[in-house]
């Protein structure tokens, strides 16, 4: 039986404690690497953070896109899809290829969004995590990223999207993402944060991953990225307050 008084805990609050509980040994939570903010020392790391935090300062940002080398690839893959869907919405992309939940808290605390007031936020992170943490502790690193976006950025909504399945077939570490998610989804509460998971464009009934939408089985195709846009795009115009973008041709 649940104490009542459990569920008056914030969601964030309750769902970091699920995690303790839920873990093989609730100590280890306290040193679970996911929650740890840390930046990463690589100059390649370095320049673009702080890039991204000279164009905060510059403002006139709406829309930020939060995750690692899958939302980074919205400059490369995904150009002109990102051209379409989101530049006239004036979206900053805060990915950074290899970034766990840990690089990312801790560029959130670092500039990344410093002075802005974007309308929108859309994240996606996690998934480098999946080969050094449990799911338990990924979706603690997750809770914390939406914990500090709502802080820092309290009038700002939050597009929580399920981390991307990857690798050709089934593994242990698409169960420990899939858990992961599972737990993230719990912070919905569908007036600030919404949660959409859209896994199943990409991974079929038997547990493959289409080449076609995902050739290295983990980083959307020009197409895969067509398709994950046109996926949210509803829920994006609602959150932004806008009118759907036409889809492309």
């Amino acid at each position: 039986m649940i104490n009542r008084s459990f569920l008056q805990i914030p969601a964030y609050l309750t769902l970091l404690l699920t995690g303790f509980l839920l873990s093989p040994a609730g100590a280890q939570f306290a040193t679970n690497t996911a929650l740890v903010p840390v930046a990463r020392t690589n100059a390649g790391w370095i320049a673009r953070h702080e890039s991204m935090n000279r164009l905060t300062r510059a403002g006139n940002i709406d829309l930020i896109y939060v995750g690692d080398s899958i939302v980074e690839h919205y400059e490369h893959q995904g150009k002109e899809v990102w051209e379409h869907y989101y530049t006239p919405r004036h979206a900053l992309n805060l990915g950074i290829g290899g970034d766990r939940t840990q690089h990312v808290l801790w560029r959130l605390q670092h500039g990344n969004i410093d002075a802005i007031h974007p309308k929108l936020a859309i994240v996606m992170i996690g998934q480098n995590n999946g080969g050094h943490n449990t799911g338990e502790e990924i979706g603690a690193g997750v809770v914390e990223i939406i914990h500090t976006l709502r802080t820092r950025l309290p009038d700002t909504k939050i597009l929580l999207l399920g981390i991307f399945q990857r690798r050709a077939k089934p593994t242990p570490e698409r169960a420990v993402l899939a858990k992961a998610n599972e737990i993230s989804a719990r912070l919905a509460d569908n007036r600030t944060v919404f949660y959409m998971d859209i896994n199943s464009l990409f991974v079929r009934p038997d547990g493959t991953i289409s080449r076609d939408l995902m050739p290295d089985y983990e980083h959307p195709s020009p197409q895969g990225h067509k398709i994950w846009a046109e996926a949210i795009e509803s829920k994006v115009a609602e959150l932004m307050g806008d009118k759907p973008v036409a889809p492309m041709p």
